[in-house]
């Protein structure tokens, strides 16, 4: 697994390495080995997937609150998402920073979210399938967010949103969020 890190520290984009031949090719996509030498430690309790029908669907901006914080591998299994994460990190120095990549199923790559981070995604074509690694048990009494359009953060989305959850509408902004 190739580790790209990203503008805010701990977050990386993940790129399968391939190996080759006439048959096609052979990557990695989970080892919890090379994530520990990148000093991710990171045990799976669940795997979600989400599917989406609309280009413009927009999941997000969610997290977990203490004790029940999250780390997430995300990866597109079918489709394209324009994928947010959001530093949330109280005393971070890019608290309130966002950083973006463009997973796709043509591209194989995966973020990887670490706790203290909301994450966020808009779908991009029809029928996109979002699958991810989660390193804490759902909790609904920890679950938290904040509003995906919220001026302060500033995410631009690619597309129109097409369709959001009610639930998503109603999230505080950025500066009211859940600690």
């Amino acid at each position: 697994m190739i580790f790209r890190e990203l503008e805010l520290e701990g977050a990386y984009l993940i790129e399968p390495q391939r190996h080759e031949d006439d048959r096609g090719f052979f990557a990695r996509t989970f080892c919890r080995r090379e994530l520990a030498e990148q000093g991710i430690e990171f045990a799976v309790a669940q795997a979600n997937l989400s599917s989406n029908r609309l280009p413009g669907t927009l999941r997000g901006m969610h997290y977990q609150t203490a004790p029940s914080e999250e780390a997430k591998i995300v990866r597109c299994a079918r489709g394209a998402i324009h994928d947010v994460i959001v530093d949330i990190r109280p005393g971070s120095p890019t608290l309130g920073r966002h950083a973006v990549a463009e997973l796709t199923a043509d591209n194989r790559l995966a973020l990887y979210v670490p706790p203290g981070f909301a994450h966020g995604f808009q779908s991009l074509a029809p029928d996109t399938d979002v699958f991810y690694l989660m390193s804490a048990f759902y909790a609904p009494e920890h679950a938290a967010g904040f509003r995906y359009d919220d001026p302060e953060v500033g995410i631009r989305w690619p597309l129109k949103v097409a369709t959001v959850s009610e639930k998503d509408r109603e999230l505080p902004p950025f500066r009211e969020r859940a600690r």
